[in-house]
């Protein structure tokens, strides 16, 4: 963690030079028990009136990178980043539809990062940052989703462990495409890795934290593990809401099993 966030003048790399921010991977095949023929929104503007064919099988890539734009603001401490991720997931297998990209997700964040040192409940708090958080998917009308947030991020380690927990509040929205995503996409979540040699298991656990209407949300387990050279298979399941802003207040469990590039 202190490397991957230059934590420390020991760790630093300079400014504008792209790194690693969320896992990057390649899926050929993901399954999926419950595809999203009809998108929805609790606004009916952005509801789709009628089916789409979709299978059960497709693609599915992430891309996600960042960049140090400011270091040290506060003497030894604070620094600016500037991330990018983007999700795509891809009816390859889908002739009847001509192979169409079903969702794409676009999310850029800007991040100003503090590292810590204290100790709690056995773990190192290594770090402690606000991001602001825009996330859309760039279609029309009526499949048009899209939210900003402000994410708290509290990061600890221990040994071969990562903790991160970002909790998060929506920001305003005029027109809003989809009112209660928070209540599926969920209100925070948390980030728990484990490295075990050339091996890494995580999961991303995301709660509503609205138990009114059964307190939604998802989890999605990973394990990714050596191939050949730097190259890693990632196996992934996940369970719950919102795998895409589309999907946001859709329920589906799915399997997938990636070539993985960059993980946590």
């Amino acid at each position: 963690m202190a490397e991957r966030w230059e934590l420390g003048r020991e760790n630093d790399k300079g400014l504008f030079l792209i790194t690693p921010y969320r896992p990057v991977y390649i899926t050929a095949g993901r399954w999926s028990d419950s595809p999203n023929e009809q998108p929805a929104s609790e606004n009916p503007a952005y509801s789709l009136p009628f089916r789409i064919p979709y299978n059960h099988f497709e693609a599915k890539f992430q891309f996600s990178f960042k960049t140090k734009v400011a270091r040290r603001l506060f003497e030894d401490n604070g620094d600016i980043w500037l991330a990018f991720t983007q999700q795509a997931n891809w009816q390859l297998y889908n002739e009847s539809l001509s192979r169409p990209f079903r969702e794409l997700n676009y999310e850029p964040e800007l991040i100003i990062n503090f590292k810590t040192n204290y100790k709690l409940f056995g773990l190192n708090g290594r770090m402690l940052g606000v991001i602001f958080n825009h996330q859309s998917n760039g279609k029309s009308l009526p499949l048009s989703r899209s939210w900003n947030r402000l994410i708290l991020q509290v990061a600890f380690d221990a040994r071969n462990w990562q903790v991160i927990l970002r909790p998060w509040v929506r920001l305003g929205d005029k027109e809003d495409e989809n009112p209660a995503i928070i209540d599926y996409f969920g209100r925070g979540e948390a980030i728990v890795v484990f490295n075990a040699g050339k091996h890494q298991l995580s999961s991303i656990m995301r709660h509503s934290l609205n138990f009114n209407n059964g307190g939604k949300g998802s989890v999605q387990l990973s394990w990714a593990f050596p191939v050949v050279n730097n190259l890693r298979g990632l196996l992934q399941v996940s369970n719950g809401y919102g795998e895409t802003l589309l999907d946001y207040n859709h329920r589906q469990t799915t399997i997938g099993l990636s070539a993985s590039l960059t993980d946590w």
